[in-house]
């Protein structure tokens, strides 16, 4: 199997009228397993659609959708779990939780035996394309905390046989010194903590290039698909970066980026369906046309998941679009951000996402944030900057804040950013999913109210 690109040979080069016939009755299996759950009966019941009605690809829409404000509605009616589990939590051996904001719950996710097997499962579909073989170190770049994050990638790697170094709660220091030390030739994070670990491995002297890493994985953030972005760790780490995205509401990765890196991701096709559908109308929207994740994972047992609103944003393509032979749909640019990460600035639309892909074309920048506010009735928005080795009055800074101002108007309908010079180190670092669009204006109409 070693000498295999891919990790389930027969499963992932599938012909895809098999492929989909083996999907249509993995859904109605896991619709008729789903019966067991309190809320499930309800919904489906209310809907008048059973397993025996899923006779064609048209019959799908039947199903409800869920959501997540249904789902956390459910755990508040009966908490701590909720309404959604197929038995109590005696049948469970983890529980993991999304990483709630202020003042709110978190939504609370169990998992049983079998449940966390596949998840594992479905991170050596994405470790074993991106090359990863049971000969690696791998070095995880985690916190080990209730949020899921990168706990299957850990198992995942002792699946296939890796040496594993957990790199939980640690400086950046030393973890940068424990990927030298110890020999690490894969590195698991966030893209932002790749590029904050590059950039503390050149504080310390340290070329990564030079060292024994020669992939890295990246889940969490949209990031990860950003060419610009991807570009930038590849070149301060010196080794291919393969993107990947997964989600508590599933415990698992439902894509993965081939070490082809065709612009995009694979979806685990045999183990999840994924429906891209307009956001206003639920209608589903054809390849090469943006609209939201809708995820029915086949593999977990504890919480079945069918037709879930993700308010990811994607796009979706054939899979003939990477030459690496796999069967598995692509999405185009992977996730592209959150359907509600879009924010109007007098009119025009700002994408944290674009705005980073011009920023990463600048490799002396280090850190940004983007600020939005109002001032009197006029909203504003900046983009504050900190540069690597920054002095007082940075010699770099002129040429640089003419370029960025040009770049991000031209891409902006020539929306105004005024862009500003951060002092050093006072920006935030994440070492978890980065937060860098800031919206005052938020706060200032909570205050008014």
């Amino acid at each position: 199997m070693a000498d295999s690109p891919y990790w389930n040979p027969k499963m992932e080069t599938l012909p895809r009228e098999q492929l989909r016939a083996l999907q249509l009755a993995k859904l109605r299996r896991v619709v008729r397993w789903a019966e067991r759950s309190e809320h499930y009966r309800g919904t489906l019941a209310a809907a008048g659609v059973g397993p025996d009605d899923l006779s064609t690809w048209d019959d799908v829409r039947r199903l409800p959708f869920l959501t997540r404000p249904e789902w956390m509605a459910a755990q508040e009616r009966r908490p701590p779990y909720g309404t959604l589990p197929v038995a109590g939590h005696e049948r469970a051996i983890r529980l993991h939780t999304t990483s709630g904001t202020s003042g709110k719950t978190p939504l609370r996710a169990l998992d049983s035996r079998k449940d966390w097997a596949w998840a594992a499962e479905m991170w050596c579909y994405g470790m074993w394309a991106a090359g990863i073989r049971s000969s690696d170190v791998g070095y995880v770049a985690f916190g080990y905390g209730s949020f899921i994050g990168f706990w299957g990638l850990h198992y995942g790697l002792e699946k296939l046989g890796a040496l594993v170094i957990p790199g939980g709660a640690q400086p950046t220091e030393q973890r940068v010194r424990q990927i030298v030390d110890f020999g690490a030739t894969v590195v698991a994070s966030t893209p932002t903590y790749a590029l904050r670990l590059a950039q503390e491995a050149q504080r310390l002297g340290i070329d990564l290039r030079s060292s024994s890493v020669r992939t890295v994985i990246l889940s969490g953030e949209p990031a990860g698909s950003i060419p610009e972005t991807k570009a930038l760790i590849e070149e301060q780490w010196g080794a291919i970066a393969c993107d990947t995205a997964g989600m508590t509401e599933i415990s698992t990765i439902f894509m993965f980026e081939c070490s082809h890196q065709p612009g995009g991701a694979h979806i685990i096709e045999d183990h999840v369906l994924e429906e891209v559908v307009d956001t206003a109308t639920g209608e589903p929207v054809g390849y090469g046309e943006p609209g939201e994740r809708v995820v029915t994972s086949f593999g977990r047992s504890m919480i079945p998941l069918i037709r879930y609103r993700t308010a990811d944003l994607v796009v979706k393509v054939p899979a003939n679009r990477c030459s690496c032979g796999r069967t598995f749909d692509i999405y185009d640019g992977g996730v592209r951000g959150r359907v509600d990460d879009m924010t109007k600035v007098r009119g025009t639309n700002v994408y944290a996402r674009a705005v980073e892909a011009i920023v990463r074309h600048r490799p002396e920048i280090e850190e940004f944030q983007i600020r939005i506010t109002t001032e009197q009735i006029r909203d504003e928005i900046a983009l504050l900057v900190e540069l690597s080795g920054q002095t007082g009055d940075d010699p770099r800074w002129p040429e640089l804040s003419d370029w960025l101002h040009k770049e991000l108007a031209a891409a902006h309908e020539g929306l105004n950013f005024r862009v500003a010079l951060a002092p050093p180190d006072t920006l935030p670092r994440f070492e978890l999913k980065a937060k860098r669009l800031l919206d005052e204006r938020i706060t200032v109409q909570r205050s008014a109210s």
